[in-house]
């Protein structure tokens, strides 16, 4: 008996761990606090009631509300009924201010438009030139609206139009390379222009190279006195050659000169303005 009451009592003693665990399901914490798990929610646990609260629609601004209240009410925008969409105006601008100031500025100052717009509406029309319709208070927002309408619609265009990151990545495959190598082609306006270049780089990196050309007078004289011989006379510019260059023309003239100075050849001129002949020194025999 006392046996099998130590067992009892032993058994009571030592529950399992599973049934020390509270009833969840699989026994999955609801909640860490901090690092311990929770897996039951505190009987005095205090939910303030901001904590909990759900905004079904987010505007980008004052328009995007107007527009919103607009097309939510099937109102014709070219033609909208003031009160009744600032009365709605105001009761979200209302929400907001409580909550975010800051955040509400954009939109009371839209409110106070619209209430302006009204209160023109009230008063008695201006009057325009003959023929000429009075403007409408709600024209200038009208015109506002429809704009901001056409932009948000070609967003909502642009980002329906599937985008890198977003909707698709791009395929990347490891190819192994080739025992061969594989180079480019070459196209000819490619070579074209690589052969430009190596001319510019060469024009730029040219060399200028000056030799002296020995030049003899007396070999010269004796040319002159060959071109003489068996002549009567010679015409002065047939004794030089052009195409040989300036050295060579200033040397046979110097030859010219040194033949006159030994009284070998004669210069000659029948006039002034003359042409001017040379011919061999007259000898007598």
């Amino acid at each position: 008996m006392s046996s099998s009451g130590d067992t009892a009592l032993r058994t009571q003693a030592a529950p399992s761990p599973l049934s020390a665990m509270p009833q969840v399901v699989d026994h999955i914490a609801v909640a860490r606090l901090y690092g311990e798990p929770l897996f039951a929610l505190p009987q005095d646990l205090y939910i303030p009631p901001d904590a909990l609260e759900v905004f079904l629609e987010a505007f980008e601004g004052p328009l995007d509300l107007l527009l919103y209240l607009i097309r939510k009410q099937n109102f014709n925008i070219l033609d909208i009924p003031m009160a009744g969409v600032t009365r709605q105006y105001l009761v979200y601008v209302d929400e907001i201010r409580v909550r975010n100031l800051e955040l509400a500025a954009e939109y009371l100052l839209m409110a106070a438009m619209l209430i302006e717009i009204k209160s023109r509406m009230l008063l008695p029309p201006k009057r325009a030139a003959e023929g000429e319709e009075a403007e409408d208070p709600r024209a200038a927002l009208v015109r506002r609206l429809l704009e901001y309408e056409q932009m948000k619609l070609a967003a909502a265009r642009l980002n329906n139009v599937p985008q890198f990151g977003r909707d698709f990545l791009k395929a990347q495959v490891l190819v192994e390379q080739s025992l061969q190598p594989r180079f480019p082609d070459v196209n000819a306006l490619d070579l074209q222009e690589a052969w430009r270049d190596i001319l510019k780089r060469a024009r730029l990196v040219q060399h200028h190279k000056i030799t002296r050309e020995e030049l003899s007078v007396r070999e010269h004289m004796s040319i002159v006195l060959r071109h003489l011989q068996g002549r009567k006379f010679i015409e002065f510019e047939k004794l030089f050659d052009p195409a040989r260059g300036v050295p060579v023309l200033v040397v046979t003239f110097i030859a010219l000169l040194e033949l006159a100075k030994e009284t070998l050849i004669e210069i000659t001129q029948a006039e002034a303005f003359a042409p001017i002949y040379v011919r061999l020194a007259y000898s007598p025999t």
